[in-house]
């Protein structure tokens, strides 16, 4: 196959792919950029999370008590975080009895750190970025939705590929490629530059999407399994936190800065399938994380070793920008917001390449 026929081919499946998915891909693209910035939009969309009066200066069991006042029947605390900066509420998480095979509800507590008075209580199923994460890893397809975005993934990796190969110039120097002026109509100028410059990022986007949502098509890239790290994603959404634990929080906290330096950071309630406490603890940029155990009280600090980031957590992280550099993080956001306007030059650009071909068609049919 010579050059000609196989830029044909190639234009072809990424015309289709494009066109096909483009319905599909706009909304996965715009909720994927906007969860970059997930914690200043929530600062925007939700002030009144934020309305803290001081910082916060009472004892962490102060806390928890609060949060426990707002629980319903059969609701427990899972986690406790204390804020390290200034104008942060101090955060709870619950979560309610499982009912059938779905997940169980859980929800977010938001206190004043000051006084421990209650800001708001809100289920997270019920927020617009949960609203958000279902349309970005399920289309709101319950069951094969991750599975269809994986595969639209698949689709966007060939597509980022062979856009890169559509881009470059078929004569002349490469140089040719980075003029506007490819082409009368600015769409399609667009299509053209702007794909280029995103078309790298894109590709490991999309490649660490397909990642997420094939878990198991990668999963010995980590090595066996080890205790929840093994059980499927609703088991591990199963875990009840203990009614009435053994060692009382102030003593698991006092066990753990016995272990370890640093102010207390959060909390991690003990579960039935994990019955220990872990405290996270951090003096400046040094953090210790320490599990207590519920049965005895006796506290160990983690190893390093084992807080090991897996592959699966690394491309997460970098499919998200959860803790990555900032230029990382705009390259993501940019990632969701070009491919989208991508979308939509590309179906202009097909649109007006099938009125030239039917003109063409009618001229030929009159003479």
């Amino acid at each position: 196959m010579n050059k000609v026929k196989l830029r044909k081919l190639w234009f072809q499946i990424h015309k289709w792919l494009g066109l096909v998915l483009a319905m599909l891909i706009i909304p996965i693209c715009v909720t994927g950029a906007a969860l970059v910035w997930h914690d200043p939009l929530e600062k925007w969309v939700y002030p009144q999370r934020f309305a803290v009066s001081g910082p916060a200066t009472l004892g962490p069991e102060r806390y928890a008590d609060a949060a426990r006042a707002t629980l319903l029947p059969g609701e427990r605390l899972t986690r406790l975080m204390i804020p390290g900066g200034a104008g942060e509420p101090v955060e709870a998480w619950s979560v309610e009895p499982a009912t059938g095979e779905g997940r169980p509800e859980r929800s977010r507590i938001f206190l004043d750190p000051a006084d421990a008075r209650l800001i708001e209580k809100h289920r997270i199923s019920s927020g617009i970025f949960q609203i958000m994460h279902v349309i970005h890893g399920s289309l709101m397809v319950p069951g094969a939705g991750r599975q269809i975005v994986g595969w639209i993934g698949v689709a966007m990796t060939i597509s980022s590929l062979t856009g890169l190969w559509l881009w470059w110039p078929i004569m002349g120097s490469v140089r040719r490629g980075f003029r506007w002026k490819r082409h009368p109509n600015i769409d399609t100028n667009l299509h053209y530059l702007l794909g280029f410059w995103i078309s790298l990022p894109l590709f490991v986007l999309s490649v660490t999407g397909v990642w997420i949502s094939f878990p198991s098509w990668f999963a010995g890239f980590d090595g066996p399994p080890r205790g929840a790290q093994g059980q499927g994603r609703a088991a591990m959404m199963r875990p009840r936190p203990l009614e009435m634990p053994a060692t009382p929080l102030a003593t698991a906290i006092e066990r753990a800065r016995s272990a370890a330096r640093g102010d207390l950071r959060s909390v991690t309630f003990p579960t039935d399938a994990a019955p220990e406490w872990v405290i996270d603890l951090a003096a400046g940029t040094v953090k210790a994380s320490v599990k207590v155990a519920d049965a005895d009280g006796v506290a160990k600090v983690t190893p390093q070793r084992e807080q090991r980031e897996t592959i699966a957590r690394t491309m997460r992280r970098i499919h998200d920008g959860t803790g990555m550099p900032l230029w990382w993080q705009i390259l993501v956001f940019l990632g969701g917001v070009l491919p989208a306007i991508l979308a939509m030059t590309g179906i202009i650009m097909w649109w007006r390449a099938r009125q030239w071909r039917a003109k063409v068609t009618k001229r030929r049919a009159v003479a």
